[in-house]
């Protein structure tokens, strides 16, 4: 009878029978522990790489996800140009400052040499010594030493996106076959993490188009100033309810209004434009006060809709003699920032009011404030400061010293420096409006 196993003759064969009998079980148990731990490894690297929408964080996180399952020192991402033939983009990540500084001026490879080969034949390629292959061009000066390769094609709907490299093992040891299959198999997933990142780079741009067609553009404000940006949220890709108006009314004012209507979505933008559209009739008709011309549009959102929640500051400013007033009221809004010529910028911090679409026969509170030749006034919506992690004063003393640091600034450019360091998380759309007085003559 056939036996799958060598038979012992004596007990001192059947103790050292035993103990190969252990080894080879512990071998395998160890080998199905590493099998498993590589392959959680695996898993936690897809999903890390698939939590990502921005393009170029998923291309970042795709390239230290792989470094990571092989335990490459150094790794990169390169994007083919248009025509596939070489590379438009390149993503390197593992270079210590220092060698970043030694390759300062040096232009990112082209897809020549082993990088070339990747390209134009896209299967996986292992590398033992990449001096000695006979397609290796070399590195630039100041390039860090490299020895050994591991390259792999990601493609997108079938189509060769890029190429992942990695190179040099912490261990010292060349990447072997599971090396190679590990990162196909984040290559697969990682066609699909970028081509989501499209899709969804592709919505946000239509969603923050369609938010632009909704604004207005100011009109000629003169003989005041008038300056405005929006900038949507940094994810997810959705419309928001953010808006700003200015214009010139008959008595000679020029109205202002910033608001935010709750949510975001389609009908928050539907809400949004109504509003606006709305307020602007009622300014037309009604003028002044403030808190009259926002009790009566609440009045008739109420009435012909159901938008949500609303909050808006409206302002007037008003000719007083040589200089200007400023007429205002708000529904539950955050204060205007007043930057004066000369002096630290500080919050018109007054009665709120209740939002918009709460209880319409509350009285609206009205205030006003002197302002001379030159001063601005900025209005914002709350996605310019809210900060999970940070008390919301903070944040309006941030914004207040960021006005300060660049008061003297065009108004267009303080508008746009003001959004760009925003104390915020981004999460929110910001919208900002700003008007200044004449400069005195």
């Amino acid at each position: 009878m056939e036996r799958d196993q060598p038979q012992p003759a004596n007990i001192v064969d059947l103790h050292q029978f035993l103990d190969d009998q252990l080894d080879q079980i512990s071998a395998q148990l160890r080998g199905l522990a590493r099998t498993r731990d590589r392959l959680q490894a695996l898993l936690d690297a897809v999903m890390a790489v698939s939590r990502e929408l921005e393009l170029p964080v998923v291309l970042d996180r795709i390239v230290r996800a792989a470094m990571d399952l092989v335990q490459a020192r150094y790794g990169a991402m390169g994007v083919l140009d248009e025509q596939g033939e070489g590379l438009a983009h390149f993503i390197p990540v593992g270079l210590t400052e220092q060698e970043r500084a030694d390759l300062g001026g040096v232009e990112f490879p082209r897809g020549r040499g082993l990088l070339g080969a990747l390209i134009h034949r896209p299967e996986p390629l292992r590398v033992e010594e990449i001096s000695s292959h006979a397609q290796s061009a070399g590195f630039p000066p100041g390039h860090p030493p490299m020895r050994s390769l591991l390259g792999v094609a990601i493609s997108v709907r079938g189509k060769v996106y890029g190429d992942l490299y990695l190179a040099d093992r912490r261990d010292g040891e060349p990447f072997d076959e599971y090396d190679e299959d590990v990162v196909v198999a984040l290559a697969a997933a990682a066609g699909v993490a970028i081509e989501n990142a499209r899709l969804f780079g592709h919505v946000r741009a239509r969603s923050e188009q369609f938010q632009r067609l909704l604004l207005p553009t100011l009109s000629d404000l003169r003989p005041y100033e008038g300056a405005a940006v929006y900038r949507p949220a940094t994810a997810p890709a959705r419309v928001g309810g953010d808006w700003y108006d200015a214009f010139l009314l008959p008595d000679g004012a020029c109205a202002a209004v910033i608001g935010d209507v709750g949510g975001h979505d389609l009908k928050a933008a539907a809400a949004m434009a109504q509003t606006r559209n709305m307020l602007r009739a009622l300014l037309y008709d009604r003028r002044t006060p403030p808190s009259a011309v926002l009790t009566q549009l609440d009045h008739t959102l109420q009435a012909i809709t159901n938008n949500p929640v609303t909050t808006a500051c409206l302002a007037r400013i008003e000719p007083a003699g040589s200089a200007w007033t400023l007429h205002w009221s708000t529904a539950g809004h955050l204060p205007p920032l007043l930057i004066a010529p000369g002096q630290l910028p500080k919050y018109l911090f007054a009665d709120p009011g209740i939002p918009l679409g709460v209880d319409a026969d509350q009285p609206r509170p009205d205030h006003t404030h002197p302002l001379p030749a030159g001063f601005t006034v900025v209005f914002f919506t709350d996605g310019l400061i809210e900060h999970p992690r940070h008390p919301i004063d903070n944040s309006l003393d941030a914004l207040a010293q960021t006005a300060a640091s660049h008061s003297d600034l065009s108004l267009n450019d303080l508008c746009q420096t003001l959004v760009d360091h925003h104390p915020s998380d981004g999460h929110d759309d910001m919208a900002i409006l700003a008007l200044r007085t004449p400069p005195s003559t």
